[in-house]
């Protein structure tokens, strides 16, 4: 059976997939029939089982159980036999995680077509994001307003565990951050509050970091911030989704300079420079420095650029990738490793 995996689910979209509305996943002959090698995507950027367990909250047990009961998930396997799970059976792995919480049972959800599926699925994430993203913020400001910093990241790390890394970044953190900033600008919030929250948010991340292997795929990868950047918050949402796309990545903290980033990266034999800017950074500015910064490094190495300012920087620059959402940041690493297959194992016995 070719191991191969259908249309996009996370996000909702697929306007471009063949269409397999009559697929089901529970009926695995009906997918060794259907021949569906023109769905196969390549294997760059694929997870391990391990990566996959942290990334989405489902046990490596429950993965290969929905395998051999419901034919999906369908990894592919390395050279090793292992498995191997293209992204967008990752996402949609995240979509029947969600779903689960809400209280549908796997068994159906395996079963539905992907047009039933993909319905369901944006019912249910508008349905949540009504009920629970109000309720949210408000436990949230409640902990900060308090001072209650062990219990905000207690629930920062439960939240964590049960949503899974991406969806923790992408739906949690960034939204509750901005909530948080606006609550501060309104008055509501002082700034140490702000700083706080940012603080915890960190360490969480960065406790998770801790626990996880360093990434070894391309592409290399240096993190840092310009001089006068000093959130460190960025960076950390980086580097995490940077570790659940397995790739290798070094971080310089906060406030580098330009030349002793152009010689970290060099030392570093760096593929990708990425700099994290704050919604408080001048976007002049940092247009300014980014310019500044692209013009000394070598065509070769790339420069991204991520975080909140990304989406208030007007115009185009040059040979600078932006990333202002995680997704964005995602789909820059695995068009990156598309561009550079020829390379890639080259890099890798560096």
């Amino acid at each position: 059976m070719d191991n191969t995996v259908c249309g996009r689910v996370y996000v909702l979209d697929i306007s471009s997939a063949t269409d397999v509305s009559s697929h089901r996943f529970g009926d695995v002959p009906h997918w060794e029939n259907a021949k569906v090698t023109d769905l196969h995507h390549d294997a760059a950027g694929a997870l391990s089982i391990s990566a996959v367990e942290r990334d989405t909250g489902l046990s490596k047990d429950v993965l290969r159980v929905w395998e051999r009961r419901y034919g999906f998930p369908q990894p592919l396997r390395d050279e090793h036999g292992e498995r191997l799970y293209p992204m967008l059976q990752v996402e949609r792995l995240r979509a029947i995680k969600r779903l689960m919480d809400a209280g549908h049972r796997p068994g159906k959800l395996l079963a539905l077509s992907e047009n039933a599926f993909a319905v369901l699925a944006r019912e249910q994430e508008a349905r949540q994001s009504r009920d629970s993203t109000g309720d949210l913020q408000r436990e949230i400001f409640a902990r900060i307003l308090a001072h209650d910093m062990p219990g905000l990241r207690r629930q920062l790390t439960e939240l964590l565990i049960r949503h899974g890394l991406h969806e923790f970044v992408s739906e949690i953190v960034i939204p509750l951050s901005r909530a948080v900033a606006e609550g501060w600008m309104r008055g509501e919030l002082q700034l140490y509050h702000e700083r706080a929250w940012a603080e915890q948010v960190r360490l969480v991340l960065q406790t998770l970091l801790s626990t996880l292997p360093p990434g070894e795929s391309p592409p290399r990868v240096l993190l840092t911030t310009l001089p006068n950047e000093p959130s460190a918050l960025g960076l950390t949402t980086l580097e995490a989704m940077l570790a659940a796309e397995g790739a290798a990545a070094v971080s310089l903290g906060p406030q580098t300079p330009i030349p002793e980033i152009i010689a970290a990266a060099e030392a570093f034999h760096a593929d990708v420079v990425l700099l994290s800017f704050s919604a408080a950074y001048g976007s002049k500015q940092a247009a300014v420095g980014v310019e500044a910064l692209r013009s000394l490094l070598p065509a070769t190495q790339a420069l991204w650029i991520g975080g909140d300012l990304v989406r208030r920087i007007r115009r185009d620059l040059a040979g600078v990738s932006q990333a202002a959402a995680p997704r964005e940041l995602v789909a820059l690493i695995r068009q990156w490793r598309a561009l550079n297959d020829g390379s890639v194992e080259r890099s890798t016995s560096d």
